[in-house]
């Protein structure tokens, strides 16, 4: 965390999102009603559809001094999948997809951190969906660091991942008869997260 650079080069004052870092090393619950783990991908070579995953839960150690020292732990139920379509929603939890019933859980478990920019940390970690593990990276910036009106230390960050689902053996789809496919290989999870200090 450091100071950001004013057009001349000089350093300014720190900003809001910053200024009380010093104050959020420790250890935070991810407050799923002020959280939102979003997912999109394109349909049909056209559209974009977009969901979330309403159903989560998560832990995350902060260290400011030493970045690396940091780490989260992300749990998403998988059957929760929500893009506003009851069949589409069906198709996504079954063995063409999810295969929520023999994989209930998304899971992301960090294995290093490290600062990048001024307010950006890039998390590496396996992620695992449906058996599968593998190491993605996912850059998160911190958007903020308050105390709310009840008393809690809050720190939000946004981050986004691109994944393609054939990786983690999603492989379904149909081809389309003007050439492409139903459902696009990549997929883009975001991530608008809020978590509360413990104690």
């Amino acid at each position: 965390m450091g100071r950001h650079r004013a057009p001349d080069g000089g350093a300014t004052d720190f900003d809001a999102a910053t200024s009380a870092l010093a104050d959020v090393t420790g250890d935070y619950t991810v407050d799923v009603a002020h959280t939102r783990i979003g997912v999109r991908a394109r349909h049909a070579m056209v559209t974009t559809v977009r969901g979330a995953f309403p159903e989560f839960s998560g832990t995350a150690h902060l260290d400011v001094a030493d970045p690396s020292a940091s780490s989260v732990t992300l749990r998403i139920a998988a059957a929760s999948i929500d893009t506003g379509h009851a069949d589409r929603d069906a198709h996504l939890r079954s063995a063409d997809f999810l295969d929520v019933e023999n994989h209930p859980e998304i899971v992301f478990v960090s294995t290093g951190v490290e600062q990048v920019d001024d307010d950006v940390y890039r998390v590496t970690g396996d992620l695992t969906i449906k058996g599968r593990t593998r190491e993605v990276a996912v850059d998160f910036t911190l958007t903020g660091s308050a105390q709310d009106p009840f008393g809690n230390l809050r720190v939000g960050f946004e981050g986004a991942l691109a994944i393609k689902r054939s990786d983690w053996a999603l492989t379904w789809n149909a081809a389309l008869e003007t050439g492409g496919v139903l459902v696009s290989d990549r997929v883009q999870i975001e991530f608008d997260v809020s978590a509360i200090k413990n104690g």
